[in-house]
């Protein structure tokens, strides 16, 4: 009888170890579907059921036409006309207390991602801001000041990275970290977490 609960306890828990992690991933994508398909798919249903007549609603349409409206507000922000219209959006937005930082922060943060790349040379370790402590930063230029070579390095604040600290190294007081860019603007973002 022993062997049979040991034998049973031990297939139990190496079920555990493979439906624990299909499960949350399965949880997490049900999650983000009906999140997306939820903005717009009440709307959806109500137009469909005006333009037909049919109380009826195709799961999945309005994470499609979510789809269809990111990629349209693409194409628009991509000539002159759609540039000034954002110009003027981003203004308007900065004018509403509440709205003006939430939308501010979440752009500064977006811009971080998609310069990312090209405004980080690189992601390095410098003490600060005391001796003993490491501090994850990122390398944007390298100076010369009387004679010495000096590193600037913008060491961004958790979990907010657009705010941060544009410090002067010298060269051998800067140590490489073992992380890509990316990898170090994502340690950062989610405050640690993240960890590579």
């Amino acid at each position: 009888m022993e062997n049979v609960f040991r034998h049973f306890k031990g297939r139990f828990v190496a079920g555990l170890f493979v439906v624990i992690p299909l499960g949350i991933t399965i949880f997490i994508l049900k999650f983000l579907f009906n999140f997306a398909d939820g903005i717009l798919g009440p709307y959806l249903a109500r137009l469909f059921e005006l333009l037909t007549n049919n109380q009826g609603y195709i799961p999945g349409l309005g994470m499609l036409s979510g789809a269809l409206i990111i990629y349209l507000t693409g194409l628009l922000a991509a000539n002159m006309l759609g540039t000034r219209l954002i110009r003027w959006w981003d203004a308007l937005l900065a004018r509403i207390p509440l709205v003006n930082s939430i939308y501010t922060s979440s752009k500064q943060l977006i811009q971080v991602f998609k310069e990312g790349k090209t405004s980080y040379r690189r992601a390095v370790f410098v003490e600060w801001p005391r001796k003993g402590v490491r501090a994850v930063g990122f390398v944007t230029a390298e100076v010369e000041r009387d004679g010495e070579r000096l590193v600037v390095v913008y060491v961004p604040t958790m979990p907010n990275p657009t705010s941060g600290f544009a410090l002067f190294f010298r060269e051998e007081e800067v140590m490489e970290c073992g992380m890509s860019v990316e990898e170090a603007v994502k340690f950062v973002v989610s405050g640690g977490v993240v960890v590579v």
